[in-house]
């Protein structure tokens, strides 16, 4: 997370071998990206781009998820099984034979993931994957990620929306200057109004709100609506405070 320049997108391409570091050594489950090709990467490191039209190019969306499957050389069956099961899980299967480029642009976002995880890379890495979908699909993305994550899968996200991450809860390295100022867990990051200010961000909404109800004895490093929820039931179950 950070400002807009801050460095995310590039950071994260190396990661892939889309850019190659001038010094030092990015590692990849111990694979030096500078020795291997992007193809190899690939592999292992599945990249859902901001603009999803820099990686569609199929003529229907079927076709646009079973690419990277048929050219990895999986088998028709397990071809088939993955492009249905990502179609399903993210709301495409209605629009399998369209083209992507008929689609809204949050649908043609959801056309370039369901085309990454269709070939199950054990590094997931979504720029700014929240642009353009409704809260519906965000909760569903949500937790697919969550998901991703208790199977063992490393799912990197670059993004400005706070509200997003908020109920995700991971940990977050803020950027300034292609420069790391600040790495740990959600609650410690987004409750600090300096950090947050200084990485161009606001704070989450439930947090400004909890921030003005400490003097009425709530805690202020609330970040998510359901411990909201469940911090407000308490103190209403057991009474008003006056």
């Amino acid at each position: 997370m950070g400002q807009n320049g801050a460095g995310k997108t590039t950071l994260v391409k190396h990661f892939n071998g889309l850019l190659k570091p001038s010094k030092g050594r990015v590692l990849i489950d111990g694979i030096d990206t500078r020795h291997v090709s992007v193809a190899t990467l690939a592999r292992k490191v599945g990249f859902v781009f901001q603009n999803p039209d820099h990686q569609l190019f199929s003529e229907t969306v079927e076709d646009e998820v079973s690419f990277a499957l048929k050219n990895f050389g999986f088998d028709e069956k397990t071809i088939s099984e993955r492009v249905e099961k990502v179609l399903n899980i993210l709301d495409l299967t209605h629009y399998r034979k369209s083209s992507p480029f008929m689609l809204s642009g949050g649908e043609r976002k959801r056309v370039a993931l369901a085309s990454v995880l269709s070939w199950d890379p054990k590094i997931l890495i979504l720029d700014e994957p929240t642009i353009g979908q409704d809260s519906y699909q965000k909760e569903r993305l949500r937790q697919f990620i969550m998901q991703l994550n208790q199977q063992g899968k490393t799912v990197i996200i670059v993004t400005h929306d706070v509200e997003f991450v908020t109920e995700c809860e991971p940990r977050i390295i803020l950027m300034k200057n292609g420069r790391i100022i600040a790495d740990g867990d959600a609650r410690e990051i987004l409750t600090d109004p300096n950090l947050v200010s200084e990485a161009s961000l606001v704070l989450p909404e439930i947090t400004q709100v909890f921030m003005r109800l400490n003097d009425y004895g709530f805690p202020r490093n609330v970040i998510g609506v359901y411990e909201a929820k469940r911090l407000i039931l308490e103190r209403l179950s057991g009474g008003f405070m006056r």
